[in-house]
């Protein structure tokens, strides 16, 4: 028998983050294909009660948490004495939890700890006659494989989009207090403060519904024969402010920098989509003055709702890797939706 553990940390509002949720859904599907399979809940962070409470109906037969001062900012140290003190409270025999920055650095330590092993980046779990299986992406989300261990305990990370976010009532959950041992030495890192950007001057978000992606024909010669970058930048910033869309762009966009060509000035190879790029998961994507080809296009693979704006009526975008193309000026379009935009 199957013995879960969801292992998750909570935020600094004190729930639990949409990677987090996703990751419980995984872990309840998993739970309801094994038979037998005993399903715990652990949590670490400044609080656990409220997060606890709001995933109290998903299954689980116990709630574990690590909480304290010492375990609320992200610190290598704290967080993996927390989920090693959690593992073996649990001693489960799979270990599942969300690839947040957190415990992609934390987790393999743990693993060490318990003599366990741990795979990152999974992709999809499943039961199969060998058991419990997970499914992982290679070569740039051409490939995929599945595979297996039989060593116990086993850990894996699950990447964002792995399921739907968990949804249920909330009810009141008896958690269980863990309390490890911190010595003096797993408080020598002290978090002084974090410093983030503006949100408005943040372009890159994962949890946008609209995926904005920008190609180089924003900085090429327009039809009066000149570039016009200071207006690209103006339609676009004006479209990621009225729609808090998240911002993408293509390789020969974020690259014409270092070639001292026009560039874009809140580009970057951040913000890169495709084949060298970022994969995003966003439900709808709009691609401009993009011509689709494919070592951009495999990086859209995962957006559920795909349309582009191109001049090229025979671009890649109209060979079927766009659900909608726009055969027009994306200069005119982005300038017209933000009129109607305005007005709304």
């Amino acid at each position: 028998m199957e013995k879960i553990l969801f292992l998750a940390h909570t935020e600094p509002d004190g729930g639990l983050a949409k990677t987090a949720l996703e990751a419980l859904q995984a872990t309840t599907n998993l739970v309801a294909e094994l038979p037998d399979a005993a399903l715990t809940v652990a949590l670490f962070g400044a609080e656990a009660q409220a997060a606890a409470d709001a995933i109290a109906t998903c299954g689980a037969q116990r709630f574990l948490a690590v909480v304290g001062p010492d375990f609320e900012a992200p610190r290598y140290a704290t967080d993996a004495t927390a989920a090693t003190a959690l593992i073996q409270a649990a001693d489960p025999t799979v270990v599942l939890a969300p690839s947040t920055s957190r415990l992609c650095r934390a987790l393999p330590g743990a693993a060490h700890r318990v003599d366990g092993r741990v795979d990152a980046h999974v992709a999809g779990i499943s039961v199969t006659d060998e058991g419990v299986v997970a499914r992982r992406w290679y070569y740039r989300q051409r490939m995929t494989a599945t595979f297996t261990r039989d060593h116990r305990p086993w850990l894996l990370l699950l990447d964002s989009g792995v399921a739907e976010p968990w949804h249920g009532d909330p009810a009141s959950a008896a958690v269980e207090p863990i309390t490890p041992e911190l010595d003096a030495s797993a408080r020598r890192t002290t978090v002084e403060g974090i410093v983030a950007a503006d949100v408005d001057a943040q372009t890159i978000r994962p949890d946008a519904d609209l995926l904005f992606v920008a190609g180089a024909g924003w900085t090429k010669r327009q039809p009066d024969g000149e570039t016009h970058p200071a207006q690209a930048e103006a339609l676009i910033q004006g479209f990621l402010d009225r729609t808090q869309a998240s911002l993408g762009g293509s390789k020969s966009l974020v690259e014409q920098g270092s070639k001292g060509e026009a560039v874009l000035t809140f580009m970057s190879h951040l913000n890169q989509v495709g084949q060298t790029g970022s994969t995003p998961h966003h439900p709808k994507g709009l691609s401009t003055c993009c011509h689709g080809e494919e070592p951009h296009a495999v990086g859209w693979r995962f957006i559920t709702e795909r349309r582009a704006v191109n001049l090229d009526a025979s671009c890649g975008w109209a060979q079927g890797k766009a659900d909608v193309l726009y055969v027009a000026d994306a200069f005119e379009v982005i300038a017209r939706v933000n009129e109607l935009l305005q007005e709304t």
